[in-house]
Parts: C-alpha cells; sequence; structure tokens
C-alpha cells in the first residue's frame, strides 16, 4: 500500500491506525534517509498503543521500552556497525517476545529480521512540500493483514 501525506500531522495519523492494530509479537521495520519521518511514524505508532512517554530515537542505546497497551521496543540501529553488536543486546528476545518491535533503519540489519514482518519505507517528495513524504506499507505474514483497514 502507498500513501501520500503532506504534514507532520498525516504522517503521525498513518502511525496511530497502525498502533491501534498491532499485536503482541509484531515486528515493523523502517526505513527510509535521515529526516524522512521514521521516529515521527513511531510516535504515532506510540501513541496508538497508548504509550505515555516522550518517544525519541533510541540513538546511542540501540533500544529503548516502553509500557502501553502493549510493551513497545523502539529500536534504531544507525550506528551498529556489525550484526552481533545487536544480538549482544538480547534482541531475539525482543523481537520474539511479548511486545512489539520497532526498528528503524532495519535494512542495516536485514539479515537479523524474521521474514514475517511490517516494512515502512518512506521516501522524501521535496518537489510537493517540504513535508511531503510517500510512506510505503509492505507486509509478509497473515497477521499483518490490519495494513489494508489502513487510510489516510
Amino acid at each position: 500500500m502507498e500513501f501520500i501525506v503532506n504534514s507532520l500531522e498525516e504522517t503521525m495519523s498513518l502511525g496511530v491506525q497502525i498502533g491501534e492494530k498491532v499485536n503482541k509479537g509484531d515486528i515493523i521495520c523502517l526505513i527510509g534517509d535521515l529526516g524522512t519521518g521514521k521516529t515521527h511514524i513511531t510516535k504515532g505508532i506510540a501513541q496508538g498503543l497508548q504509550v505515555q512517554d516522550y518517544i525519541t530515537s533510541p540513538t546511542f542505546n540501540i533500544v529503548n521500552e516502553h509500557n502501553g497497551r502493549i510493551k513497545l521496543y523502539h529500536f534504531d540501529v544507525y550506528r551498529v556497525n556489525d550484526p552481533d553488536e545487536i544480538e549482544a543486546i538480547g534482541f531475539d528476545e525482543y523481537i520474539f517476545g511479548d511486545g512489539v518491535s520497532i526498528i528503524e533503519w532495519a535494512n542495516y540489519i536485514e539479515e537479523l529480521i524474521p521474514s514475517e514482518h511490517l516494512r515502512i519505507t518512506i521516501e522524501k517528495l521535496p518537489d510537493k512540500g517540504i513535508n511531503c513524504r510517500k510512506i510505503i506499507l509492505n507486509y509478509n505474514g497473515d497477521r499483518y493483514n490490519y495494513v489494508k483497514e489502513i487510510k489516510i
């Protein structure tokens, strides 16, 4: 599915809808250049999960944990130099655990991502406006069929 969003509010709204529908064990992979809105869509997903914490990218911690309707594990693997580094923090325990895992820069650790996941690719469309983005939702696995219900 493909969406064109024209504001941060539309990006967040898309995230909220996803957050309201996710289930324990869901894995959401975020792909996009710096400044495309990966953290904003994560903030929306967190809001949909009823997370009360302020969401920031866990750039130096690799993972932040947040409590909500379902526990949220928010990864940022931008600075990970070696997949062994992320395995050392118990990555498998997180993604196969009882929470929802969001992985920013998931393309950096592609070999560690299970085949069943939701991939969100975000691209800037600067010729259409400063906050205009193309957001593409692709998923592998029936558990992510809820994506078909999302609208802008």
